[in-house]
C-alpha cells in the first residue's frame, strides 16, 4: 500500500513539490538526515520504536536536529535549554485530522490552538474544575477506588496479577466517578463499552492520515478506511457524552451536595452561555477519558516497573512507607492526608516519571518566522520535543539510565521543569497534573504498603519495552504476584 501511495504522490506532485522545496531551502537550519524527494523523512521514520530512533538521530546531529514529513519542515528538539525557548514561547499544536476531529475541532484543552478561547478554557479549568479544592473534593472517589483495588487483590493472594490491567481499569473508574458521578464493575457492558470507544479513540489519534502532509491527497484517508473509523468513533462518543449530560439535566437525576465534572460544566454554562457550548462540555470530557485515563495507568505501572527491577530500592520505598504510617493492621488503607509523611514515595514517582514520561512526545507549531537558538525558523515548521530523550541527557542528568529516586530528594534536582516533562511544559503543561499526582501517589503507597511483590515463576522476567502512542505503555503487561508482608 505505501509502494502505492508513495507512485501516485510522485507521479502527481513531483514537479510541484520540488519547486516548492527548492523555495523553502532557506528554512533547512538544522543537520539532519537526507529525505528523499516529495516524502522527505517519512519511510525513514521507525514507527515501531520512535523514541529510540528519535534519540539517534540526537545522537547524530545534536540537540536540534532537521527532518521534512512530506511538505512539513520539522525541527527535532532534544535539548532541554532549547526545548525551553520552545515551551514557553510557542503554544499551537500542529493540527491532526482525528485529534481535531475527536476534539469537536479543537475547542477542548489538549489539541486547541493558542488562541482567545484556549486561554478562557485554560483558566476555567485552573479556577473551577482542577483547583486544590475541587482536587481535594474528589478525595472519596479516588481513596474508594484504589481501596476496591487493593481488596480486589487481597481475594487473590499468591495468584498472577496483571497489574497492567488493574492500574487502568482503577484509572478509568477514578475518572468516571470524577467526571459524572458513577463508577463500572470491570465486567459490565457500560464499561467494556467505554473502554473500547476509549481504546480506538487513543489509536487514532497517533495513525498516520495522508491528509496531514498532503492535502491534495485526503481521499487515501477515506480509501484506507481511516476516516470511516474516525467520524464511527466520533459519533459513538458523542452519543455517550450526550447521555451523560442528559442525565445529569433530567429532573429524575439524584441531587448530591458532591458535584462532578459534568455539574460544574453544566453551572459554568448556565453562567457564560456565550462562552461554554455543548461541544466545550464534550471535547473537554474527551480530554478527561482519552489523556486522563493514560496518564495515570501509566505512571502507576512504569513506577512498579522500576521498583521490581531494583529490588534494593523497592525495599526501601516499602520500609519507608510502612515505618511513616505505622504496621500494617487488617482493612487498614493509607489516606490521602498521609501522603505528605512519604517524601521518598514522592521520589520514587519523579524518578518513574524522568525514565518513563508518559507523554514522551510533545508537538508545537510555529505561527511566526523567528530566531530560535540561533536558528531561523520558518512558519509552519513543526516542533517535535523528544521529552524521553531530554530526561536521559548526560549533560543535565547524572547517570540518566539509572533508577535513582535519591536525586529527588533534599531539596536536590528541585529545578526540573525543563530537564524531564513528563505532563509537557510551558502553558500547555497538563492541567489536571495535580488530580492525576494525587491518584498515582495514593494508589502506589497502598500497593506498597500492603504488599510484597515477585514475578510469576511462569512470567517472563520484567522489562522496559514500550508502545509508541500519545502514551508511554509498556508494551508486555506488568505481571506480578501479590504476597502478604511478613
Amino acid at each position: 500500500m505505501k509502494i502505492v501511495v508513495c507512485t501516485i504522490i510522485i507521479l502527481f506532485i513531483v514537479i510541484r513539490k520540488m519547486m516548492r522545496m527548492r523555495r523553502k531551502k532557506k528554512n533547512t537550519v538544522a543537520a539532519g538526515p537526507a529525505g528523499i524527494p516529495l516524502l522527505g523523512n517519512l519511510l525513514q521514520f521507525d514507527s515501531a520504536k520512535p523514541l529510540i530512533y528519535l534519540q539517534e538521530l540526537s545522537h547524530k546531529y545534536g540537540g536540534v536536529a532537521y527532518l521534512t514529513h512530506g511538505s512539513t519542515p520539522i525541527l527535532l528538539v532534544s535539548s532541554g535549554r532549547v526545548a525551553k525557548q520552545i515551551l514557553k514561547r510557542h503554544d499551537s499544536r500542529p493540527p491532526v485530522m482525528a485529534q481535531q476531529k475527536l476534539s469537536y475541532n479543537g475547542v477542548d484543552m489538549a489539541f486547541s490552538p493558542y488562541n482567545p478561547h484556549w486561554r478562557e478554557m485554560r483558566r476555567m479549568c485552573a479556577l473551577h474544575l482542577f483547583s486544590p479544592k475541587q482536587i481535594l473534593s474528589f478525595r472519596p472517589v479516588r481513596e474508594a477506588q484504589v481501596s476496591r483495588l487493593i481488596s480486589k487483590l487481597h481475594s487473590r493472594l499468591h495468584q498472577p496479577a496483571n497489574l497492567s490491567d488493574m492500574a487502568m481499569s482503577l484509572a478509568s473508574n477514578i475518572i468516571c466517578g470524577v467526571a459524572f458521578g458513577k463508577t463500572y464493575d470491570d465486567h459490565e457492558y457500560e464499561k467494556k463499552k467505554l473502554d473500547k470507544l476509549v481504546l480506538e479513540a487513543q489509536a487514532l489519534m497517533v495513525s498516520f492520515y495522508v491528509s496531514d502532509h498532503f492535502k491534495l491527497f485526503s481521499w487515501l484517508d477515506k480509501l484506507s478506511g481511516l476516516s470511516s473509523r474516525v467520524e464511527t468513533n466520533f459519533q459513538e462518543l458523542d452519543s455517550f457524552y450526550q447521555q451523560l449530560i442528559d442525565d445529569h439535566l433530567s429532573p429524575s437525576s439524584s441531587s448530591s451536595d458532591e458535584s462532578d465534572i459534568i455539574d460544574l460544566m453544566l453551572k459554568l454554562k448556565r453562567e457564560k452561555p456565550e462562552s461554554i457550548s455543548w461541544d466545550h462540555i464534550k471535547a473537554l470530557l474527551m480530554n478527561l477519558f482519552v489523556a486522563g485515563t493514560d496518564t495515570v495507568a501509566a505512571a502507576i505501572v512504569w513506577t512498579m516497573t522500576g521498583l521490581m527491577l531494583r529490588p534494593d530500592i523497592m525495599r526501601k520505598t516499602q520500609e519507608h512507607i510502612r515505618e511513616a504510617v505505622g504496621r500494617k493492621e487488617k482493612g487498614r488503607m493509607i489516606e490521602e492526608d498521609e501522603l505528605m509523611k512519604l517524601p521518598y514515595l514522592k521520589a520514587v514517582v519523579m524518578e518513574a516519571l524522568r525514565l518513563y514520561p508518559p507523554a514522551p512526545l510533545l508537538y508545537r507549531k510555529v505561527e511566526k518566522s523567528q530566531v530560535v537558538d540561533g536558528l531561523q525558523v520558518e512558519v509552519g515548521t513543526k516542533f517535535i520535543i523528544n521529552g524521553w530523550a531530554i530526561a536521559r541527557d548526560p549533560e543535565i542528568w547524572k547517570d540518566p539510565e539509572e533508577f535513582v529516586p535519591d536525586r529527588f530528594l533534599n531539596g536536590s534536582d528541585s529545578d526540573w521543569e525543563f530537564k524531564m516533562l513528563p505532563f509537557g511544559g510551558g502553558r500547555r503543561r497538563c492541567p489536571g497534573m495535580g488530580m492525576g499526582m494525587v491518584s498515582i501517589h495514593l494508589a502506589l503507597a497502598n500497593l506498597l504498603y500492603s504488599f510484597d511483590w515477585a514475578v510469576p515463576p511462569s512470567a517472563p522476567p520484567v522489562d522496559t519495552d514500550a508502545l509508541p502512542g500519545l502514551t508511554m505503555h509498556k508494551k508486555n503487561p506488568l505481571l506480578l504476584l501479590p504476597i502478604l508482608p511478613s
